[in-house]
């Protein structure tokens, strides 16, 4: 009796979501006005080559000018239609849709050719997402930046003074788990910190209350290309903004001279001001997380 075996079955690929001309052309000329609204104080101040130590960190630090911003991406399995004498038409990354006008992203061949940093992205990202949220850390990565230093990373005076800021760490449990934080403690506050983390170990000590880990979503983001859609890409960069900033209020710097309230983590309604304000950042950079590892494992 001969046995019976399952047929293969093979299964086609979704079809795409095939945008009209109109509809695919109002989103982008909306990401385009978001973008350049997130951007322009940041533009305007570049002109004048005037610095500002809280909002320029997001476009020097990690190295992104504003254009990747305005350029607005529909993402993967999405056709545009009346697409093709587009200027997106000669972008990398675009092929013919299913019909000679369209243009869709070629996520096959981008994924081929970058398979190994999309694979590494997501490592870090899983892990980090899947990581119990860490609320212990006080912001102090930026305190231990000038821990016992007299030349600053940023050209500000301390709020508390040298002796003053150093007691504060001296006072407390350094927990940075970051290493991108980390890596720029000074040498006295290095063997202060709890782990010793390494660019290696990275996905093992990721997590999810950590600001760093936070505003990092917006350079995986950027990372991943044309693959993630421009309001998943213009989300994370708000997040980062918004991490940014509770970042420097919570640091040993005086902000006062550029508008911001410190938030005093040395005292108890400053730690709790702070892990308030870390939970919520939490919470939302676990919905990008969400989304960037649809995208990752599409």
């Amino acid at each position: 009796m001969s046995r019976a075996y399952p047929r293969t079955v093979t299964i086609a690929p979704p079809a795409p979501t095939v945008l009209a001309a109109r509809e695919w052309r109002e989103r982008e000329a909306e990401h385009t006005e978001r973008a350049r609204a997130l951007t322009r104080a940041h533009r305007e101040r570049a002109a004048r080559r005037e610095p500002h130590p809280v909002e320029d960190f997001l476009f020097t630090y990690y190295s992104y000018k504003p254009a990747i911003l305005h350029r607005w991406h529909p993402g993967e399995d999405v056709e545009l239609t009346d697409a093709a004498r587009d200027p997106r038409a000669q972008w990398r990354w675009y092929a013919a849709g299913r019909s000679p006008d369209s243009l869709v992203v070629d996520g096959a061949a981008l994924r081929s050719a970058r398979g190994t940093l999309i694979a590494n992205v997501g490592t870090i990202v899983r892990a980090t997402a899947g990581r119990t949220p860490g609320f212990g850390c006080f912001g102090l990565h930026e305190w231990a930046m000038v821990y016992r230093q007299r030349e600053h990373r940023h050209p500000v005076p301390l709020r508390l003074g040298q002796d003053a800021t150093d007691a504060v760490v001296e006072a407390h449990d350094l927990r940075c788990t970051h290493y991108d934080a980390f890596r720029f403690f000074t040498a006295e506050a290095v063997p202060r910190n709890r782990e010793a983390p390494t660019r290696e170990r990275q996905p093992a000590l990721e997590q999810p209350g950590c600001l760093h880990a936070g505003m990092d979503l917006y350079k995986w983001a950027v990372k991943l290309g044309p693959l993630v859609p421009g309001d998943l890409l213009l989300d994370a960069f708000e997040l980062a903004r918004d991490i940014r900033v509770l970042d420097m209020q919570a640091s040993p710097y005086d902000l006062s001279a550029w508008g911001y309230e410190p938030v005093r983590i040395e005292t108890a309604e400053g730690k709790a001001a702070y892990v308030r304000a870390q939970r919520g950042f939490a919470e939302r950079g676990q919905a990008l997380r969400t989304r960037l590892l649809a995208i990752v494992d599409a």
